[in-house]
């Protein structure tokens, strides 16, 4: 079995070597490791993961080429589904189906007017955008009642979403599957005073039993998607009423954390091979 597992530049600003040595040893021998922007040729693998392409929020065009230009190879997750998780537009498409996520607008060109039009909806309360083109909480901001339209997102494409009080009461919750099976969950929790869960930030992140609610809430989003995905980390949020709430769903590129599963990442080698070989079978 050969693997291929594409990274970013070598010089990326988040430290990702950590989660490629996941994958080296979940993997061994059988994985390489290929920088997305120029990964050479990939036909020689009999599956391509881009689990490390952080940073393609960076060149989204160049992103968006590769995708039309890998069109054949043996993606996981397939190449629609990737060009379709790479705008968080998928949240509303998703609410659509019946899942439920957390409240969001979508600013074609965010401007004062959006931002105004956000409030009459939520309240005067304080709300995070983001580019819907963004990883690693790059370009997100919190604003509160009476801030303006931050100068470096104005006229972009954004999300906008109430800050949800459970972030720094209780935190994000993470589910974790592979081949469509739950692995494990992990409880992310911000740096005090922040509202940022990624570690660059000072979040912090421990494994948990995940809530029974949390798992239909995942096996729902899960459901509603048109391809099975090979991973999959599902993000959400207790809302007020005591129900989660989908505020992503990494299909990507996402960190799986899996240092905090039980099985240390067997169950993902097993998903991965039993993957290949039904390929190869067909």
């Amino acid at each position: 079995m050969r693997l291929a597992i594409l990274t970013p530049a070598l010089d990326y600003y988040v430290n990702w070597h950590a989660d490629a040595g996941d994958y080296r040893r979940v993997f061994g021998e059988a994985v390489s490791f290929r920088e997305w922007r120029d990964p050479g040729n990939l036909k020689e693998f009999d599956l391509i993961m881009p689990l490390l392409v952080w940073g393609y929020q960076h060149d989204p065009v160049l992103w968006d080429a590769h995708l039309a230009a890998w069109r054949g190879l043996p993606f996981a997750n397939t190449l629609p589904t990737l060009r379709w998780n790479t705008r968080k537009t998928y949240l509303v498409a998703l609410e659509s189906r019946g899942v439920a996520i957390v409240p969001t607008r979508v600013a074609s060109s965010f401007s004062d007017q959006d931002l105004e039009s956000a409030r009459a909806i939520f309240g005067d309360v304080a709300l995070v955008v983001k580019p819907t083109i963004s990883g690693g909480a790059e370009g997100t901001h919190l604003l509160r009642p009476g801030d303006p339209v931050p100068t470096d997102v104005a006229l972009r494409e954004m999300l906008i979403q109430p800050l949800m009080s459970a972030i720094s009461e209780e935190g994000e919750f993470s589910l974790f599957y592979f081949g469509g099976e739950f692995s494990h969950a992990i409880l992310k929790r911000p740096a005090a005073g922040d509202f940022r869960v990624q570690e660059q930030f000072g979040g912090t992140e421990i494994q948990i039993e995940p809530p029974l609610n949390s798992q239909h809430l995942a096996n729902s989003v899960l459901s509603a998607l048109h391809e099975p995905p090979l991973y999959a980390r599902v993000d959400m949020i207790r809302g007020a009423d005591g129900e989660f709430q989908l505020m992503e769903l990494e299909l990507i590129e996402p960190s799986l954390f899996l240092r905090h599963a039980p099985d240390r990442g067997a169950m993902f080698a097993q998903a991965v091979q039993h993957h290949v070989e039904k390929n190869h079978s067909g």
